[in-house]
């Protein structure tokens, strides 16, 4: 079975601290074997932890985690970035366009855009993989409420520390049993449902000091916009 991050957002994400290098740093030091940079709509740092990963002895999964109308949707084993703004099922179709798999994070989390406020219980069931455990919890009522969804339709499982600075990289891993140590071996594993998910809960400080720096950011940015 390979450990494997599939959730973590980089200094490319509005919300993001730190540059691929940390990231890869404490990948390799806790022990992944595979990890996917997801930033918010942005995948130029994802392909270069594709690109680098190899250095740290790990393999490195092309993703992004795309705003839909719906919500959040991590696109899987893509190379080019999908536009936000598109309806689920366009958002579906064009990760799959890409050879990619669509994986719901945090789909209960209304506060978190969770697709679940926006569509039906049969419209998720479209995804090809659930993300039923996330780190950045409160109570972990939503992360049951995933799991207890994708058991119920039969859908792979998958988790993610949904990292915002490196130091949390890892803090959750979806364990695939992959026939060998490629990308396409992982994603063929997890779209099989192939997978087994743990993980802890990101420190509430911690959370906290990562939604402050995320708003921050995006105040700076738009001030920025303003005066362009």
């Amino acid at each position: 079975m390979l450990s494997v991050e599939l959730h973590v957002h980089s200094s490319l994400s509005y919300d993001g601290r730190d540059p691929v290098e940390l990231i890869l740093e404490q990948a390799a030091a806790v022990g992944l074997d595979a990890i996917a940079i997801t930033d918010h709509d942005e995948i130029d740092a994802s392909l270069e932890a594709v690109e680098r990963a190899p250095e740290y002895g790990l393999i490195g999964i092309p993703g992004i985690e795309i705003s839909s109308k719906a919500g959040h949707v991590l696109g899987m084993g893509v190379e080019e970035a999908v536009p936000p703004g598109l309806s689920y099922d366009e958002t579906l179709e064009r990760i799959r366009d890409q050879g990619g798999l669509a994986i719901v994070p945090h789909p209960f989390q209304e506060s978190r855009h969770g697709v679940m406020a926006r569509i039906s219980r049969s419209e998720l069931a479209r995804a090809d993989a659930i993300e039923v455990y996330n780190s950045r919890l409160l109570t972990g009522r939503a992360n049951r409420q995933a799991e207890r969804f994708a058991e119920s339709c039969d859908l792979p499982m998958t988790a993610g520390s949904d990292a915002h600075i490196s130091e949390m990289v890892g803090q959750a891993v979806t364990r695939v049993g992959a026939n060998d140590r490629s990308v396409g071996a992982i994603l063929e594993a997890i779209a099989d449902g192939r997978t087994s998910v743990e993980g802890k809960r990101t420190p509430w400080h911690i959370s906290f000091r990562q939604a402050a720096g995320g708003a921050k950011r995006r105040m700076k940015s738009r001030v920025a916009e303003l005066f362009e």
